[in-house]
């Protein structure tokens, strides 16, 4: 015979159940919120291309991206993170763009300059321009401060890297898709056609078009991986420009080239405070020649 259930036992069960749901909703929130948005993930990548010259064998590229200073990250945290990068020993530094949240309403844009010239590389530090460089009137204000902190602003052009052996590498900046101009021709102006060529663009999914330059490698953020993901589902959102190429490593194909894609999710949040199953992230770029 079926044991019959209570109201009491019933209730307390109940009772017992939500506490449960509660808590856990509760622990996830914390966690979201407070422990992955500081939990710091060094990824490293080989480009690995025949073109590459044998002088920059073993060069280290370290990229960072989507800083948002001002929304849930402060200038202590981008301190440290400053501190890490040089500690990576880098060769050449990029910056994938979005390093205020809101650039016209930030209230310490003349503390950032002296942090970012605090980045050692020998061979360049290189930035381009994210949605939120160009947003609430920042276009200006983030040129400058890139521009004090001894970075080459790439903007729909080009420079090349050049040893003292004449081993070179063409590296291309271009516009953001949202607020931007994007220009692969103006961009494209004076890059060697046989050379190894790099792309920094903030947008992922412009790769469908630079694909088609003769580009061979890309390099992006903009997506934050998603920053938020759900088991099975992945990302809940994804914003514009990054709805295709999401995070990591990425294969694209036309007429017989092949470009590589690698998405980086980026260090702080936009929007919303948090992030699930989407850690921030440093990457380290190796160079290496294939025969």
């Amino acid at each position: 015979m079926q044991k019959k259930v209570s109201r009491r036992s019933f209730l307390k069960k109940l009772f017992g159940t939500t506490v449960i749901a509660v808590g856990a909703s509760s622990g996830i929130y914390y966690y979201a919120r407070e422990i992955e948005t500081r939990m710091l993930k060094v990824t490293e990548q080989t480009i690995l291309h025949h073109l590459i010259p044998s002088g920059f064998e073993g060069c280290r590229i370290i990229q960072f991206s989507d800083t948002h200073l001002g929304f849930n990250y402060d200038l202590n945290q981008f301190e440290r993170l400053i501190t890490k990068i040089n500690s990576l020993s880098p060769d050449i530094i990029l910056f994938t763009g979005d390093l205020m949240d809101e650039p016209n309403r930030y209230g310490e844009t003349e503390k950032i300059p002296a942090l970012l010239k605090k980045l050692k590389a020998p061979l360049g530090k290189f930035c381009i321009y994210g949605n939120h460089d160009h947003g609430g009137y920042g276009s200006e204000i983030y040129h400058s401060i890139m521009s004090q902190s001894d970075f080459i602003v790439l903007q729909n052009k080009a420079v090349p890297i050049q040893l003292l052996d004449g081993s070179r590498i063409d590296f291309i900046g271009i516009d953001d898709a949202m607020l931007g101009k994007p220009n692969f021709e103006a961009a494209m102006t004076n890059v060697r056609s046989d050379g190894f060529k790099i792309l920094l663009s903030h947008a992922p999914d412009l790769a469908d078009q630079a694909v088609q330059y003769g580009i061979h490698w890309q390099i992006s953020g903009h997506s934050h991986g998603g920053q938020i993901k759900v088991p099975f589902m992945g990302a809940l959102v994804t914003p514009p420009f990054a709805e295709k190429y999401t995070e990591g490593i990425y294969q694209l194909k036309n007429q017989g080239h092949q470009l590589s894609l690698y998405v980086n999710r980026g260090i702080g949040t936009t929007r919303l405070p948090f992030r699930f199953l989407s850690q921030p992230e440093l990457t380290i770029f190796t160079l290496a020649r294939n025969a």
